[in-house]
């Protein structure tokens, strides 16, 4: 006959995740975060030869509505493998001081393929500016991962799966910043740096100098050399003009908060 403890031993099966939805924290908010935030992470493929799984590390940024973008050369072994396998993850992982498990991160499953995609060019390479210096060489091309599913882990009894959908955003919203995206993000730079800078504190980061690398209709893209930070709007944009809107009223309530950065715009 069992004692207790061998039937509380018997019940207890691996840990299973929630889906993000039952989650007891923002599990798309902080997916989406990581999806965001981190600029370079582990991508996992299918060894040509014998199927193994072969890990390696590479630079990701991510389009308008979040899927993840690399740029990759046909002479790594990752390359190889995907084109005769596209089926992938990546590793989403911020890293920080002491137990490196104790920090969130976020795997990415699906199929990655390239991308002609002028779009997907241009935000990588705002996101990652050093590699103007070889994306232009032949044997280099641009690659989406689109997600079939995600695996967050947000530290301590924080595990949920998320769907697609909530990895990645509406794209016809997405679409409706994107043909805008250019123009808004040259004209912040040029003209709205102070406001770039009080986003950027306001986030808790350190003073930059802090440029916008991109937008999407739930937030800002800074860099400040090799730094990154992600600005989250206080709530989703869907046109420029509601962009326009949210961008003021943070620098607003910014300025309110430290009197000391000087007037609104």
């Amino acid at each position: 006959m069992e004692n207790g403890s061998e039937k509380q031993t018997a019940r207890r099966g691996p840990a299973t995740p929630l889906p993000a939805a039952e989650a007891p924290f923002d599990a798309i908010g902080l997916a989406r975060e990581l999806l965001r935030s981190v600029r370079s992470g582990a991508l996992a493929t299918i060894d040509t030869e014998d199927g193994t799984p072969f890990a390696s590390l590479v630079t990701i940024a991510t389009d308008v509505d979040g899927t993840p973008l690399m740029l990759l050369s046909r002479l790594s072994a990752h390359t190889r493998n995907l084109l005769a396998d596209p089926r992938a993850s990546l590793l989403f992982s911020v890293g920080g001081k002491g137990d490196p498990l104790a920090h969130p991160r976020l795997t990415v499953t699906g199929q990655v393929r390239k991308t002609e995609s002028q779009q997907a060019r241009e935000r990588f390479l705002a996101r990652h500016p050093k590699a103007k210096l070889y994306a232009d060489f032949p044997d280099f091309g641009f690659f989406a991962l689109t997600p079939s599913a995600g695996h967050l882990n947000g530290g301590f009894a924080k595990a949920a799966t998320l769907t697609q959908a909530e990895l990645l955003l509406d794209p016809a919203i997405a679409e409706n910043l994107a043909t805008g995206e250019a123009g808004a993000v040259s004209h912040m730079n040029a003209d709205h740096a102070d406001a770039i800078a009080l986003y950027a504190v306001t986030a808790g980061e350190e003073p930059g100098p802090w440029r916008l690398t991109g937008l999407d209709p739930e937030g800002l893209d800074l860099l400040a050399g090799d730094r990154t930070a992600r600005v989250t709007f206080p709530r989703p944009v869907e046109d420029m003009g509601s962009l326009r809107k949210v961008l003021v009223e943070m620098a607003s309530a910014a300025r309110s908060a430290d009197p000391s950065s000087g007037p609104a715009n």
